[in-house]
């Protein structure tokens, strides 16, 4: 049979300091004024209350485990965040990178079309002076022939030219060498075109120069009648697979060199 002093030596034991003095108190109270079986069912209700402060701890301990983690989730949750934080800063770093390169691009693409206009704007000026510098020797071109195509026809083909060859405008058409003449004793009129150059290997060449001499001798005659057209073409250099194409449609080839 346990002893009241075994019992305090449990309480000291399994209890904290102030929860034992209390006990204690409790078991010199109870000693004095309950009996025996009193005292048992005192026993019980101590060893009832040590478990439950036994399971207490353990809970306790258990929620301090928990709350460890949890501090530690939260340590590890608040560090990414940190990071997130970070690469937000940088991504916002980037995307304000990225607009200023993009303003700088779009800065370039307007001086390049500024740019690209004023090439432009050169290259049309450009190719004006050169149309003007090819119109400018093909009239002087033209010149030179109407000096020297007379004594070439009447030459080498019995031609006279009766009148000065001119440039004319005959029925909405420039005329390059216009004029009047005779041959074998009848009346004939000078039809040509001028050209720096004939070559038989451009084949769309070709026939745009010979369609356009028959607009003009087609206006020629609409204005003059159906009268006898003498077909000329005047050229610095004409290929021999022109002259023969030009040759089998009753064109006469003149080339500078041979005046």
């Amino acid at each position: 049979m346990a002893t009241v002093s075994n019992i305090k030596d449990k309480i000291k034991k399994v209890f904290p300091v102030k929860q034992a003095s209390v006990l204690l108190e409790v078991v010199d109270i109870v000693n004095e004024t309950v009996k025996v079986k009193d005292f048992n069912e005192l026993k019980e209700i101590v060893r009832d209350l040590a478990q439950a402060q036994k399971e207490l701890a353990e809970a306790q301990k258990q929620s301090e485990s928990r709350l460890s983690r949890l501090e530690t989730a939260v340590a590890e949750l608040t560090e990414a965040q940190k990071r997130t934080e970070q690469r937000l800063e940088e991504l916002a770093d980037a995307q304000k990178r990225t607009e200023q390169r993009l303003e700088e691009l779009a800065d370039a693409q307007k001086r390049t079309e500024e740019e690209v206009a004023t090439l432009a704007k050169g290259l049309r000026q450009l190719r004006k002076e050169v149309g003007g510098l090819s119109l400018t020797m093909s009239y002087a071109f033209e010149n030179e022939s109407y000096r020297m195509l007379p004594k070439f026809l009447k030459e080498n083909y019995g031609i006279e030219i009766k009148e000065k060859l001119i440039r004319a405008e005959i029925g909405g058409k420039e005329i390059n060498i216009f004029g009047k003449a005779r041959k074998n004793g009848k009346e004939v009129f000078i039809v040509g075109e001028s050209k720096l150059r004939l070559d038989e290997r451009k084949e769309q060449s070709i026939e745009d120069v010979f369609n356009e001499l028959e607009e003009k001798v087609k206006a020629v005659q609409d204005e003059y009648g159906k009268v006898d057209v003498l077909r000329v073409l005047i050229t610095h250099y004409a290929t021999k697979g022109f002259q023969k194409k030009a040759k089998s449609r009753g064109i006469i080839i003149v080339q500078s060199f041979e005046w």
